[in-house]
C-alpha cells in the first residue's frame, strides 16, 4: 500500500510458511534493495524461461500466461494477508507476489522475446510505483486484496501500454 512502513500491530512470533514462501515469491521478496523489482524481475525471468523451454504458439502463451497470473492473484491474496499480519504491517515490501501477479499481467500477449519482456518490465514497474488512478485507489482495499490488487491494476495499465507499442512498431 502507500506506506509499508505503517505498522498495525506488533510483529507475530508465528510464521505461516506456505505464506512468506508465497508472499516473498520463495524469498525474492528479502532481497534488497527494491524487492518489488526483484519479484518483477523473478516473474518475467520465468515467463522467459517457458517461452524458450517450450516454444509455445503465440495464443497457447498468452493464455497460460493469463491463466499464471490468475493463479498468483488468488493464491497471494490469502498468503499477502497473512504475512501483512504476521508482519505487522500494512503492505510488507517483502511481499512481491502482487508484483509477479502484476507482472504476469503485463506480460500477457506480447511477443516472447527479450526487448519486449524489458519493456513490460519497465512499463509494470512504472505504472507500479507511480499508481496513476485508480491504481492508487485499489491499494485502499483491505488486506491482501488491496496489496494484490493495485498491482494487478497496474499490470492491466502496462499491458494496454505495452500493446500499443507493439501494434504501432
Amino acid at each position: 500500500m502507500a506506506n509499508s512502513n505503517v505498522q498495525i500491530h506488533p510483529p507475530s512470533e508465528k510464521k505461516t510458511l506456505w505464506a512468506w514462501l508465497i508472499g516473498t515469491f520463495f524469498g525474492a521478496g528479502l532481497l534488497k534493495p527494491g524487492p518489488g523489482t526483484y519479484g518483477s524481475i523473478s516473474a518475467v525471468l520465468l515467463w522467459f524461461a517457458a517461452a524458450r523451454i517450450l516454444h509455445p504458439a503465440p495464443l497457447p502463451f498468452a493464455i497460460g500466461t493469463a491463466l499464471a497470473a490468475v493463479i498468483a492473484t488468488l493464491i497471494g491474496i490469502p498468503a499477502a494477508t497473512i504475512v501483512a499480519r504476521e508482519s505487522g504491517r500494512e503492505d510488507p515490501g517483502h511481499v512481491v507476489i502482487d508484483e509477479v501477479a502484476g507482472q504476469l499481467i503485463a506480460l500477457i500477449a506480447i511477443p516472447a522475446d527479450w526487448q519486449h519482456a524489458a519493456i513490460s518490465l519497465v512499463l509494470f514497474r512504472a505504472f507500479d510505483i507511480l499508481k496513476p488512478p485508480p491504481i492508487r485507489q485499489l491499494e485502499r482495499l483491505h488486506g491482501g486484496t488491496g496489496i494484490m490488487l493495485d498491482d494487478v491494476g497496474a499490470g492491466l495499465f502496462a499491458l494496454a501500454v505495452a500493446q500499443l507499442i507493439h501494434l504501432r512498431f
